[in-house]
């Protein structure tokens, strides 16, 4: 039996500072953002009641994925999570490939979240500049992220302790609503309005299944639990608690958020233009509603910032250590926090706002959407890492960990399948953002070719480097 590889001591430098409340709520704040916040409403629009069925297939993906992710997870903790996994799994290659198109996820959305920060700060203070609040909100993430993983982890813990409370009072009263049949907005509340209105799928089977990339983009996050697990005290005991904690919550929030508002309003209430939680509170008569979602939504911005700061960090560490990030990447600061790389993160988010100026908001949209294909990606590497792991384990070269992936290898594909399927999917989409995305793939694939080639060199001197220092 062979022992774990070398993992070129990437733990190393990393406080172990957080605890369980602060892994599964920086899984559950990465996860739950303005994708269900605002997106929602206007997949809903554009779907109708059949929306919940999107939200039920990627959830059941998400699933699996996350019980994949725990079993490599518990095989060996480390910061640098699914890149190390997929390196030390599939190959080098697609150890830099994973971590670079995490990387494009998160500095597309990045962007989108911080410019968004200074739009909902608009809605209080309309004559003050919005780079301003953006910059602001920036600043102090950045220092939130420098400072220490457990400010950090405290930070997070609270922004989705707001984003939990909003939803749960809101599945309380929509329930609520639902049971009584209550008047809302001029019409009645119940699950005839699942079918009322056009149908369950008033638009179309095929305009669902189009939409499913943006609630796939909605489900995002989730793995953030396993970046986390290097810095994380007695991971063992702690991630198999927080992912199915996890697990089991997102189901409850999304699907059955979803479910709720299909059945408190009919499907033509929402649009993309507003948070549907807002349209339903103000429909029941709730004056300060928008006020207040406003400040929830606030929220799911700058936390979904702040675990793009953190996650990226992370992972580009990993990546600069190994040669295929720049040098400074893998630099930590006194207070043990990879500071190279959040700065790193950091400029590119800058860079973003400053570009929202000029760039019209449909290329800030398909940017966006682009920014999807990582996540796509990450999910479909952790899925194939798994089962290299089950081979190896079936060889003896390792031991399989008790916390395993239910129905492995056979779940794997299918939900490999599942995913390629929404890739595929986007090319017929009626919005030129989404369709940007699968054409983008070529692009994509071509330049991790070319930058997998160029960074050959500096990953040869640190080889060298290593093995000159072994030897001494």
């Amino acid at each position: 039996m062979v022992s774990a590889p070398d993992t070129l001591d990437r733990e190393e430098g990393y406080a172990k500072g957080l605890r369980n409340r602060h892994v599964q709520m920086i899984a559950m704040g990465g996860a739950i953002g303005v994708g269900l916040f605002l997106g929602a409403g206007g997949r809903m629009a554009q779907s109708g009641p059949a929306l919940v069925v999107s939200y039920a297939l990627c959830g059941i993906a998400a699933f699996f994925v996350m019980r994949a992710l725990g079993e490599l997870v518990l095989y060996r903790p480390v910061a640098g999570s699914f890149v190390e996994y997929s390196r030390e799994f599939i190959g080098p290659w697609a150890g830099f490939a994973a971590g670079w198109l995490y990387f494009l996820n998160w500095a597309g959305s990045g962007i989108a979240e911080i410019t968004a920060a200074g739009i909902y700060i608009g809605k209080w203070f309309p004559d003050f500049p919005q780079w301003v609040t953006a910059l602001i909100c920036l600043a102090v993430l950045l220092a939130v992220n420098l400072l220490s993983v457990k400010l950090f982890g405290e930070l997070e813990f609270w922004f989705a302790v707001i984003k939990v409370l909003a939803i749960v009072t809101f599945l309380f009263v929509g329930l609520a609503l639902v049971v009584t049949g209550a008047e809302v907005g001029g019409t009645t509340a119940g699950p005839h309005n699942l079918v009322d209105h056009g149908g369950f799928t008033p638009n179309g089977l095929p305009v669902v299944l189009m939409s499913m990339q943006g609630v796939m983009f909605a489900y995002a996050s989730m793995e953030m639990a396993g970046i986390a697990a290097g810095e994380t005290k007695d991971p063992a005991k702690v991630m198999p608690r927080a992912i199915n904690g996890v697990v089991w919550r997102i189901a409850v929030f999304y699907i059955g958020s979803v479910l709720l508002l299909a059945m408190v309003l009919p499907w033509t209430s929402y649009s993309g233009e507003q948070s549907p939680f807002v349209t339903v509170f103000s429909s029941i008569g709730i004056p300060w509603a928008g006020d207040v979602m406003n400040f929830v939504v606030l929220t799911a911005a700058l936390s979904s910032c702040n675990s793009g700061l953190y996650a990226t960090g992370r992972i580009l560490r990993s990546l600069g250590q190994r040669g295929e990030a720049p040098a400074f990447t893998e630099r930590m600061n006194a207070r043990q926090a990879p500071f190279g790389a959040v700065l790193f993160t950091g400029a590119v988010f800058l860079i973003g706002v400053l570009l929202n100026y000029v760039v019209p908001k449909d290329a800030f949209d398909i940017a966006t959407s682009i920014a999807s294909l990582g996540v796509i990606a990450t999910w479909a590497a952790l899925l194939i890492a798994q089962t290299r792991l089950r081979k190896r384990a079936e060889r003896g070269e390792l031991t399989r960990p008790s916390y395993r992936m239910p129905g492995s290898p056979y779940t794997n594909w299918i939900v490999v399948a599942f995913l390629l399927l929404i890739v595929v999917l986007a090319a017929f989409s009626d919005e030129l953002a989404v369709r940007a995305s699968f054409y983008a793939v070529p692009v994509v694939v071509l330049a991790l070719f070319v930058g997998w080639r160029l960074v050959g060199r500096s990953r040869s001197s640190i080889a060298e480097e290593r093995a000159g220092q072994s030897e001494a």
